[in-house]
C-alpha cells in the first residue's frame, strides 16, 4: 500500500498524473463531447486512417485543452507530437511537417500536432503550419487562451474548427478532486479531504482544474508533514489556506455571501465611495468570482445609476468588459478597477432607468394606443391610400431641426417618462429637453 510520504517523493505533479487517458474521463466540456461531435469523431480509432479537420481550442487556463488533445491522440491511435509556441520556431514546425508526411506515406500513420499557446506564434510561424494543415499531413490541435480572431491568421482559422471551452463548473471540480484523492494515480486514498476544504479549493480554483489539483497537492503534502504519528492525515481549510499562502475568504459564489458582496459593491458605486467599491471588487477577485459577472454588473451600474449624467460611463464599463475578455485574469483586474473607480467618482442619475420602467408599466397596463396616422409607414403599396404618413412634418426642413408635431399616441399625449436631473452632464440635457418639449408641443 502507498504510504502518504511516498506520494510526494519526486513524483510528477498531481495535475499531470491525473490527466484523463480517454475522453470518457474528461471533466466538463459536455457541449463539445456529444456523440458525433468533431472531437469525439477525431478520437475514434476507426478515424485514424481517414482525413480529419484541424481544430483550435479556445478557453481559459485549466479547462482541459492539453488534456483533450492527449486523450484524442491516445484513443485514436494517431501519432502524437507536441510543440509549445513559447520555444518552437519555424524550423521545428517544418521538421514536424516533413516527418508527418513521411509517416503518412511510408506507414499510413496519421499525426496529431498539438501546438500549445498558438497566439504566441508570429504570422510567419503560423504560415509555416498551412501546408501541413491544407494537405492533411497533420491534424492540428491548437490551444489558445486568447481570442483566435485576433491572434490566429485568417488562412489558418478558415482551415480549422474553432471550439470554445468553458470554465469547469464547481461540480466538475469537486468530482476531479474526489477522484484525485482516491485514484491510485493520485493520492491513493492516503489522506482525507474534508467537505469544507474541498469547497474552499473549488472556490479558489475558479473553474481551473490545474489550479484545483495543484492546490490539493500542496495542501495534502502539508497535511502529511504536520500529521501526528499514527494519525491519518486530513486536509483542513487551515491547511488549504497555508498551502496557497492566502486567506480563505468567506465567500460562496452560490450562497448568501455572493449576493451580499455584489450588493455592497454596486451600492458603494452608487453611493460614490470608490474605496469601498474597490474593496468589494478585491474580495470578489480573490474569492475567484467570474470576472465576466463583475463586468456585467459594472455595465448595468453605468446605465442604471449614472446614465446621461456622464455619457462616458457606459462606454468605459463596456470597454472594461471587452478588456477582461481579451486579456483574461489576473491582468483583467486592472481595467475592472479602473471602471469601478470611474463609476464611483462620476456624477449619478437614474433618470433613464426610471423612464423605461415607467414606460413599460404603462404598456403593461394597456396604455399604448394606436400609432398616430402621420407617423405610420407609408412605403408599402396601398399605405398612402390609407392615409399613412399624411401630414408628417420632416424635422430637417426646419431651421432648428425640430418641429411641432404629435409623436405619442392620443391616449398618452403629454405623458412624461424621462425627467432629467440637474446633475453632471445631464444638467445640460435637462435644459435641452425642456426647450425641445416646448417646440414639439407647439408652445
Amino acid at each position: 500500500m502507498t504510504t502518504p510520504a511516498a506520494l510526494f517523493s519526486g513524483q510528477t505533479p498531481l495535475a499531470v498524473r491525473m490527466r484523463p487517458t480517454s475522453l470518457a474521463e474528461v471533466a466538463g466540456q459536455g457541449h463539445l463531447l456529444k456523440p458525433g461531435s468533431p472531437l469525439v469523431t477525431l478520437a475514434d480509432a476507426e478515424s485514424a486512417t481517414k482525413s480529419a479537420t484541424s481544430v483550435i481550442l479556445w478557453g481559459p487556463p485549466g479547462t482541459g485543452k492539453t488534456t483533450l488533445a492527449q486523450a484524442i491522440a491516445r484513443s485514436s491511435g494517431r501519432r502524437f507530437v507536441e510543440l509549445s509556441a513559447v520555444t518552437a520556431g519555424v524550423k521545428d514546425v517544418r521538421e514536424v511537417m516533413q516527418e508527418a508526411l513521411t509517416q503518412r506515406d511510408l506507414y499510413g500513420q496519421s499525426t496529431i500536432l498539438f501546438l500549445d499557446e498558438i497566439h504566441r506564434f508570429t504570422k510567419a510561424q503560423q504560415d509555416a503550419l498551412l501546408p501541413g494543415v491544407e494537405n492533411g499531413w497533420v491534424v492540428l490541435i491548437a490551444a489558445t487562451t486568447e481570442n483566435p480572431s485576433f491572434s490566429v491568421v485568417s488562412p489558418l482559422l478558415s482551415r480549422s474548427l474553432l471550439l470554445t471551452l468553458k470554465p469547469l463548473t464547481d461540480d466538475d471540480l469537486r468530482m476531479l478532486l474526489e477522484r484525485a484523492v482516491t485514484d491510485p494515480r493520485g493520492l491513493a486514498d492516503a489522506v482525507d479531504l474534508e467537505d469544507d476544504s474541498r469547497d474552499a479549493i473549488v472556490r479558489l480554483a475558479s473553474g481551473d482544474a490545474r489550479r484545483a489539483l495543484t492546490t490539493l497537492e500542496a495542501a495534502a503534502s502539508l497535511a502529511v508533514e504536520t500529521a501526528e504519528v499514527d494519525t491519518r492525515p486530513a486536509i483542513t481549510t487551515d491547511r488549504v489556506a497555508q498551502a496557497v499562502d492566502r486567506a480563505l475568504l468567506r465567500y460562496d459564489r452560490q450562497g448568501d455571501e455572493h449576493y451580499d458582496v455584489i450588493s455592497a459593491f454596486i451600492k458603494s458605486i452608487r453611493g460614490s465611495d470608490a474605496d469601498a467599491a474597490v474593496h468589494y471588487l478585491a474580495r470578489m477577485i480573490e474569492a475567484g468570482e467570474d470576472p465576466r459577472f463583475i463586468a456585467r454588473r459594472l455595465i448595468i451600474s453605468a446605465a442604471e445609476d449614472i446614465g446621461l449624467a456622464d455619457p462616458q460611463a457606459l462606454p468605459i464599463a463596456v470597454a472594461a468588459a471587452d478588456a477582461v475578455q481579451f486579456i483574461g485574469m489576473p491582468e483583467g483586474r486592472i481595467p475592472l478597477a479602473e471602471a469601478t473607480v470611474y463609476l464611483a467618482t462620476t456624477a449619478k442619475s437614474n433618470a433613464a432607468y426610471l423612464a423605461i420602467d415607467k414606460a413599460i408599466a404603462d404598456v403593461r397596463a394597456g396604455g399604448f394606443g394606436r400609432v398616430p396616422v402621420h407617423l405610420r409607414d407609408a412605403h408599402y403599396p396601398g399605405a398612402k391610400r390609407l392615409g399613412h404618413g399624411k401630414g408628417y412634418v420632416y424635422p430637417h426642413d426646419a431651421d432648428v431641426g425640430v418641429v411641432a408635431q404629435q409623436y405619442l399616441p392620443d391616449e398618452l399625449r403629454g405623458r412624461r417618462y424621462y425627467e432629467p436631473k440637474s446633475l453632471g452632464a445631464e444638467r445640460d440635457v435637462h435644459a435641452r429637453v425642456d426647450k425641445l418639449r416646448r417646440i414639439i408641443d407647439g408652445e
